[in-house]
């Protein structure tokens, strides 16, 4: 069944160019059965945002910002979050920001019981990130919306949008956390690994270096053995990773 999700979105710090690709990577996850969204509608920064909001039906919430150099968004957004949480109408919480002031909200939330999922730019302070279950990148749902618009049109040659590096310590991540959950053979489900490579690092995406799936990015570093098993309750492989041992 999908979790009932309360997205909230703060307009202040989020740009509007890409909400429909926010919103699909959000269904993916459950069901947005409250969509809002905070800002000072008088203010014409947040004018981009009109249309999108119609087109996606987001209900915008105006928060007027009574004091220069107060955030009065994060006030309302974290009220009404805790409204949300007390009236018991969801599951989880999708919370929309680059903004460190949301920490605290993540934080409380799961203590709560809820699923938390985080969206933000790449800028956003690592507090919040490690404060929530998951949290996904806005500049990974722009680089697959440009790689679309890119493969849509044949007369443009196709750029690939940067992406992160796996880095050593991407690799000694992946490794630990096979060694963890590996059998007495060194083996270890791909699927169990995924999970609990998501909770040890709550940002960490196969699409933030540019695989769609974890099974190419862990293929492409020649670092792990692979090995597909027939699975007996289904015509679907099961794919098992290990360590690839050394002095064999």
């Amino acid at each position: 069944m999908d979790l009932k999700l309360a997205v909230l979105i703060d307009g202040d710090n989020i740009p509007s160019a890409y909400v429909k690709e926010m919103m699909e990577e959000i269904a993916k996850y459950g069901n947005p059965t409250i969509k809002r969204i905070y800002g000072d509608w008088t203010n014409p920064k947040l004018s981009k945002w009109k249309n999108v909001l119609l087109e996606n039906a987001i209900n915008p919430i105006q928060q007027y910002g009574y004091t220069t150099g107060k955030n009065a968004t994060d006030s309302a957004m974290i009220i009404d979050a805790m409204d949300i949480l007390y009236s018991e109408k969801v599951d989880g919480f999708c919370l929309v920001s680059s903004d460190s002031d949301f920490t605290k909200l993540a934080t409380r939330l799961r203590e709560a019981g809820m699923h938390v999922i985080g969206i933000g730019e790449k800028k956003t302070p690592e507090p919040f990130i490690v404060a929530c279950d998951k949290f996904i990148y806005i500049e990974i749902l722009k680089n697959q919306t440009e790689e679309r618009e890119a493969e849509t049109d044949k007369s443009m040659s196709k750029q690939k949008s940067p992406v992160d590096n796996i880095t050593p310590k991407v690799i000694k991540l992946i490794a630990s956390t096979i060694s963890d959950l590996a059998d007495d053979d060194g083996w270890a489900f791909l699927g169990d690994v995924g999970n609990l490579l998501q909770k040890k690092q709550p940002n960490f995406d196969s699409r933030n270096y540019g695989f769609l799936k974890l099974t190419p990015l862990i293929k492409s570093t020649k670092k792990f053995e692979i090995e597909n098993r027939e699975n007996p309750k289904a015509r679907v492989k099961l794919i098992y990773i290990r360590n690839i041992r050394r002095g064999r």
